[in-house]
C-alpha cells in the first residue's frame, strides 16, 4: 500500500484506524521508505532539471547537453576525445557526435588533432566558447541558488551530508554486486 492509501481497521481490535506511517512500521521490510527516498530523489532530480532546460533554452537557445559538453570542456582546456568525453558525460559516441558536430557548426568549438594518436581528435572550446560557456555558467549558478533558496545553510549542509552517505551507500552495494557477479 502507498502513503495514500486509505486507512485501514485492525481485526479483532476495537476499531482502530491505521495511517500510513503507522502501516509502514508494522511491515519493516517491504522497504517503502527506501523506495519513498528514491522516488522523491527522483522528482527533485526532474524538477530542477526541466526547470534548468527551459531557462538554458530561453536565455541562451542551448540545450542541457551543449551546456554540460562545454562544462567538461572548459574544465579541460587542453581538450578531450570524443571517447574521453562519452565517458564523462555517459552517454553514447553518437551523441557526442552530433553534440560536437553543432557547437562546432556555432564556432564555439574546434577539433585539434591528438598529439599522440593520428587516429583520434582532440576537442575543445574556442574563445568564443569559452566566452559564451562563462555567461552561461553564472546564469546557471544563479538560477541553482535560487532553485534552493527556500533552504537555510544548515539544512544545505545537512543535505550535503545526508547525500554523501546516499552516495557511499550506492557505491557499496554496487560494489557488492560486482563481487559477487565476478565482474
Amino acid at each position: 500500500m502507498g502513503e495514500n492509501a486509505p486507512d485501514r481497521e485492525i481485526p479483532g481490535r476495537e476499531t482502530m484506524v491505521l495511517d500510513a506511517e503507522t502501516r509502514a512500521q508494522e511491515r519493516p521490510h517491504d522497504h517503502q521508505d527506501e523506495l519513498r527516498l528514491w522516488l522523491r530523489l527522483l522528482t527533485c532530480t526532474t524538477l530542477i532539471e526541466g526547470e534548468i532546460r527551459t531557462r538554458l533554452r530561453a536565455c541562451f537557445d542551448v540545450t542541457l547537453p551543449r551546456f554540460d559538453l562545454m562544462a567538461q570542456l572548459e574544465k579541460m582546456p587542453e581538450g578531450m576525445t570524443l571517447g574521453e568525453l562519452s565517458r564523462r558525460m555517459m552517454v553514447s559516441n553518437g551523441n557526442i557526435t552530433g553534440l560536437v558536430e553543432k557547437l562546432a557548426e556555432l564556432g564555439l568549438l574546434q577539433r585539434i588533432p591528438h598529439p599522440t594518436d593520428r587516429r583520434a581528435a582532440m576537442v575543445r572550446l574556442t574563445e568564443a566558447g569559452h566566452r559564451s560557456f562563462a555567461d552561461m555558467a553564472v546564469e546557471h549558478a544563479e538560477w541553482i541558488s535560487n532553485l534552493f533558496a527556500g533552504l537555510g545553510e544548515a539544512e544545505v549542509a545537512q543535505l550535503m551530508r545526508l547525500l554523501g552517505r546516499v552516495k557511499q551507500s550506492v557505491h557499496a552495494a554496487t560494489e557488492e554486486r560486482k563481487v559477487r557477479a565476478g565482474e
